[in-house]
């Protein structure tokens, strides 16, 4: 916590000061807000994350961070690879990957929708989440507390829609029936934390009448928050250009791995890559990297998208929050000026 603890000082003063202009003034509890010890068993960092499902990995040429939090990330190794299954990958992983370039590692794995990064690969100057203006916006906020939408799921955008509540909007929490957020059955303490505040919306994204609901429940919206990728809303009918050209006072919340626009759209990120991807580690004597937190792109980013869609709402919405997990990392990091392998 303490190597990001400026970057959380100021997107907590940032946070309070807008949020006070809006209604009630929101308080960052700086010490909790990027800390989950007490909802997961988390070890230590150092090569591995905290919570053992991303590690750090030498490359032929520089190192890596390889994230395999899911079931199917773990059963795509020999894909990626081209090695044999086996029941544990971390070896094939480490016996194959010192003798492939970073660049090959990267780009097999991106293929295959796996959260794999080169570390340092990203830069950003600022750690603040960009705002692309999509809508005309207004000059004025709508009477009553802010409507929120939050399609987020995990950290980062939850977090942002419980800032959100904590200022006062009204806060509805839409899931999937089929596939409700991961974090409830892995840490309901954790899930509660971030979702206490919110008003819960289970809803059927292949139904026509549920999609119905959910296209009326943005499009009168003050805010959105998400964290799928582009193509997710466009299979949904659901893009940014629809939902401006009915409401262009939105403010949408766009929280992604490597950005909502360009190459990266829809390159799959988690808190620790991201990390790790945005050179948000720290550097040993003998120029091998070590991971500094626990998913520390995740509440980070979480903080700057909640003072972006403060801010986009204080000029009147219209805009859409690139809020991107490797780009604020990359913020933080050069900040905090660490350090860069040669």
């Amino acid at each position: 916590m303490n190597a990001v603890a400026q970057a959380v000082a100021e997107f907590a003063r940032e946070i309070a000061d807008a949020s006070a202009a809006l209604g009630p003034r929101v308080v960052v509890d700086a010490s909790k807000v990027a800390d989950r010890r007490g909802s997961l068993v988390l070890k230590p960092p150092g090569l591995w994350s905290p919570n053992r499902s991303c590690r750090l990995v030498r490359a032929a040429d520089g190192w890596i961070a390889v994230n395999l939090p899911r079931d199917s990330d773990r059963e795509m190794v020999p894909a990626w690879l081209g090695c044999d299954a086996d029941a544990e990958p971390w070896g094939a992983v480490l016996d194959a990957a010192p003798k492939r370039s970073r660049r090959t590692l990267v780009a097999d794995a991106r293929v295959l929708g796996l959260p794999v990064c080169g570390v340092g690969e990203v830069r950003a100057e600022r750690p603040d989440a960009p705002l692309h203006r999509l809508g005309d916006g207004g000059a004025t906020q709508a009477a009553g507390p802010l409507k929120v939408v939050d399609l987020s799921s995990m950290w980062a955008g939850p977090l942002c829609g419980s800032l959100l509540a904590a200022a006062g909007a009204a806060v509805t929490k839409v899931e999937s029936r089929s596939r409700p957020d991961a974090l409830r059955d892995a840490s309901p303490a954790f899930f509660e934390r971030l979702n206490g505040l919110k008003t819960p919306m289970d809803l059927d994204f292949h139904d026509d009448g549920d999609l119905g609901r959910l296209t009326d429940a943005m499009i009168r919206a003050d805010i959105v928050v998400s964290s799928a990728r582009p193509r997710a809303f466009e299979q949904l009918g659901l893009t940014p250009a629809f939902l401006f050209a009915r409401n262009p006072k939105l403010t949408w919340v766009a929280i992604s791995g490597y950005g909502w626009m360009g190459e990266g759209a829809d390159r799959v990120a988690f808190g620790d890559d991201a990390a790790a991807a945005g050179g948000l580690v720290r550097w040993t004597a003998r120029n091998e990297p070590r991971f500094l937190g626990d998913a520390l792109a995740d509440p980070l980013t979480g903080l700057a998208a909640a003072a972006g869609a403060l801010k986009s709402v204080r000029r009147g919405g219209g805009f859409l929050v690139d809020a991107a997990l490797a780009v604020t990392a990359a913020g933080v990091a050069a900040r905090q000026a660490c350090a860069v392998a040669p």
